[in-house]
């Protein structure tokens, strides 16, 4: 009896000794923080047409709808990109000879978000056989919007949108899915198109 007690001891002791020795061989240590690998569909577009002024091409993994905010106005227009949590918000107004009034509030609000950011980049945005003029802002670090841009024809139209996620800003994870949606984003103004004839848009006052 007092031989199989030895025993016990011994190869408890054993035990502890070789855990000991793996501890001091690999400590504990935090593992780095990882993210979830993204598989990016193919590129692939449809075009957006609607009885607002304009037209433009989306990818097939988003969706468009009406912006239905309180303050929303015809022709606002959210687009949705569920696989990434993320959306478009594009706002539109007729001129009514007020375009310094819009392009100085479109870099104002491109600029609030440099208080968060690391910079602020500017692409010029130039088709001149579809009329369409603006700028890109690309705005780096962990800003709330990745990305902001106006487009306007000079006379009639004005057009502004802003990129944003459904969850806290982090560069580090959300980078590869902005370069990604960027190219939507360029794609859709590549493509973006004013109607020349007249159209009623809705009435502001009205659910829409």
């Amino acid at each position: 009896m007092k031989k199989l007690i030895f025993c016990c001891l011994l190869i408890t002791v054993a035990c502890l000794t070789s855990c000991i020795g793996d501890d001091d061989e690999n400590p504990a240590a935090p593992k780095p923080r990882a993210f979830y690998k993204l598989n990016f569909p193919e590129k692939k577009y449809k075009t957006y047409d609607s009885i607002c002024p304009f037209s433009f091409q989306t990818p097939v993994y988003s969706f468009v709808e009406e912006d239905k905010s309180k303050n929303a106005q015809p022709c606002w227009l959210n687009i949705m990109y569920p696989l990434y949590r993320a959306q478009l918000y594009i706002s539109y107004s007729p001129l009514n000879n007020d375009l310094a009034k819009h392009l100085n509030d479109s870099r104002e609000l491109a600029i609030r978000h440099q208080v968060k950011a690391s910079g602020l980049d500017e692409q010029v945005l130039i088709n001149d056989s579809a009329h369409v003029y603006g700028l890109l802002y690309d705005i780096a670090g962990n800003s709330a919007s990745a990305i902001q841009f106006y487009i306007t024809d000079s006379t009639k139209h004005f057009l502004r949108g802003s990129l944003y996620f459904n969850c806290p800003p982090n560069i580090d994870s959300l980078k590869i899915v902005i370069d990604y949606l960027r190219t939507d984003i360029m794609q859709m103004i590549k493509t973006f198109k004013w109607k020349d004839e007249k159209i009623k848009l809705p009435d502001a006052n009205k659910p829409h």
